[in-house]
């Protein structure tokens, strides 16, 4: 395994999280963990979280760390998903639960409602608009979800649903990120 992320804070502050390459696979970077953590500092213990397009795990592993309740992550490759499980045998990540799937299959499935989503698609592929509409139209978010999207810089997310508010949004060399505040439709 040639690399490794290091987890931020929590429970498992400094533990390293190894993983192999696997295609469009950049973990998000640890100044841009940093940042969204503290934007959440209040919002992860107890949650139920979804990370979609998993990865390395780092946003997953970071939550569980942090006291979320619950985190599935959804990851289609399946190098990525030996890696995901892996590191959460070491860990001792008994709140993390590895789906191998497409993140479009598994969205497709019976929903269950999420405080907290990460949604980190691989660049340059249009998916993170397409994700959004799928979490919101099948019923994956809680009535006060907040969701992080992270894309490439200069990607627009014209289309978002109307009950979704923008509360922080950022750039970090080629990335920007995004965390949106969903308000229930019978607010």
């Amino acid at each position: 395994m040639a690399n490794k992320v290091r987890i931020i804070g929590g429970e498992w502050r400094s533990r390293l999280l190894h993983f192999d390459d696997a295609p469009g696979l950049r973990p998000t970077p640890a100044r841009v963990r940093e940042t969204l953590f503290n934007w959440l500092q209040y919002d992860v213990a107890g949650c139920r979280c979804l990370d979609l397009y998993a990865g390395s795990g780092a946003l997953g592993f970071e939550a569980a760390s942090r006291g979320a309740k619950e985190v599935v992550q959804v990851e289609s490759d399946a190098k990525a998903c030996k890696n995901l499980r892996a590191n959460a045998a070491v860990l001792g990540g008994g709140k993390n639960r590895i789906i191998e799937s497409e993140v479009e299959r598994f969205l497709a499935g019976r929903p269950e409602p999420f405080d907290l989503i990460f949604l980190d698609p691989p660049f340059a592929k249009n998916l993170a608009l397409k994700t959004c509409l799928l979490l919101e139209r099948h019923g994956w978010l809680a009535g006060h979800a907040l969701i992080y999207v992270e894309t490439e810089v200069g990607l627009e997310l014209e289309g978002l649903p109307d009950n979704w508010q923008l509360l922080k949004h950022k750039t970090a060399g080629e990335v920007a990120y995004r965390l949106f505040a969903r308000t229930s439709i019978l607010d």
